[in-house]
């Protein structure tokens, strides 16, 4: 196809620099309409004949023959796929390229700062919805920031006001101002200091993930037959994160006893595991495959684990991602999760394949299933929670009984979900 754009080349070329077809065909020693032809690629073009027509333009053999940059043509493609109400012509996508190289630039380029910028806007999203640090700043500065105007605006007024209540009301607006400052730098401290920390304040769970993570969400310790008290949890800075990482240890050491590793490898020398067998095998419950599983050293499955858990709001107590996964971390996740599913169902095993839309396309396994949990006496409602574990399909092809998932309505571009909140920011005329 590449070759074939030799003369889509030329004709750029050749305008860019000015000259008619039939002058250049005459430099070069051809008819006009020999030259058309090539232009239009319907002749190939090579030899000494392609040394004089780059001769007559003054570029490089090269540029005329060279195909465009990979990257270019997969940023086009991006585009063209994440475009709304749109349709391109795929099929024209190299020629489109080959014949403007500059507006495809262009083009690629904003596409990616839109990309950056979605993210962004669900970053901060998320951020400002549930981080209550930075909600109670944000109270803080647009509350005083009121306070300020409601007393610039009593000063501003013509009306004559007492010597006596102007000067209170400039000491309030100087305390007030002195107060904004105050707050705005600790404001912006706190964003500065959260952008490179990995010490998520005031959220003990994400930094229970953050140690877990760092462990490799394994522990020799345990697979050994030691105790979960052994492990040292002196890198958790908080008490509350410490009570957590002590839970899941107790529970993993439990998992361990249930499921030795060296039983589970001999189990999966045959293959991918299958949770249902592997629960059958072993006379555990499925919740505790799920979570065996997402905890075996590194090597011993042939593709990454991740695992979801949550309680029956829907809140998130339990996230080990998977490359491409776009899961929230707070809330408003996709309500077409088969974790969320399990929770209409419980104790009902759920496996469905799983099509990511958005920019995160990607497509997964998910296995999950939901369980009461903390029944402690007769006649109570017990309270539930999900698990799910996920596995990517690398290489898949498309499935159209897949279910559909997105990252969250704000930036979900499926226009026809039953399930949505609120309007897209991706809808077209935003």
């Amino acid at each position: 196809m590449r070759d074939l754009l030799t003369g889509s080349r030329i004709r750029e070329r050749r305008q860019i620099a000015g000259l008619r077809q039939a002058e250049l065909a005459r430099q070069v020693g051809i008819s006009a309409s020999y030259l058309n032809l090539i232009e239009h690629n319907r002749r190939r073009i090579g030899g000494k004949l392609l040394v004089d027509i780059a001769g007559a333009l003054a570029v490089e053999p090269s540029v005329l023959t060279q195909g465009i940059e990979a990257t270019l043509i997969s940023a086009l493609r991006e585009a063209a796929a994440d475009a709304v109400g749109q349709q391109a012509e795929i099929e024209t996508l190299e020629e489109f390229a080959g014949r403007f190289p500059g507006w495809s630039g262009v083009l690629a380029q904003m596409h990616r700062r839109v990309v950056s910028l979605e993210r962004t806007v669900a970053t901060l999203s998320d951020r400002l919805t549930h981080d209550p640090h930075l909600a109670a700043s944000m109270h803080e500065v647009l509350s005083t920031a009121a306070a300020i105007r409601s007393t610039a605006a009593i000063l501003a007024d013509p009306q004559d006001i007492d010597a006596e209540w102007q000067d209170r009301f400039h000491q309030n607006l100087h305390q007030d101002a002195e107060r904004l400052a105050d707050s705005s730098k600790a404001l912006v401290t706190y964003l500065d200091e959260s952008d490179t920390s990995k010490d998520p304040r005031g959220a003990p769970l994400e930094e229970v993930e953050l140690f877990l993570e760092a462990r490799g969400y394994s522990f020799p310790e345990l697979d050994a037959g030691q105790g979960a008290d052994v492990i040292d949890l002196g890198g958790l800075n908080t008490s509350a994160a410490r009570n957590l990482a002590g839970e899941w240890l107790k529970q993993s050491e439990a998992d361990a006893k249930a499921m030795p590793l060296d039983a589970l490898k001999t189990t999966l020398a045959d293959g991918d595991p299958n949770p249902m067998e592997l629960a059958q095998r072993f006379s555990v419950d499925l919740p505790t495959v799920f979570r065996r599983l997402a905890s075996l050293p590194e090597g011993v499955l042939s593709r990454p684990v991740g695992l979801v858990i949550c309680d029956g709001s829907g809140s998130i107590l339990f996230l080990k991602s998977v490359p491409g996964l776009s899961l929230p971390r707070h809330g408003e996740a996709c309500p077409h999760w088969p974790l969320f599913s399990a929770l209409n169902r419980p104790l009902v095993p759920i496996r469905r394949q799983v099509a990511q839309q958005g920019r995160a396309a990607a497509m997964f396994e998910c296995h999950a299933c939901a369980w009461p949990h903390g029944v402690s006496g007769y006649d109570q409602e017990p309270s539930y929670r999900a698990a799910m574990l996920i596995r990517p399909l690398v290489d898949a092809e498309p499935n159209p009984e897949a279910t559909r998932v997105g990252p969250s309505c704000r930036i979900c571009p499926s226009g026809d979900c039953g399930s949505r909140r609120e309007p897209s920011i991706l809808s077209e005329g935003f």
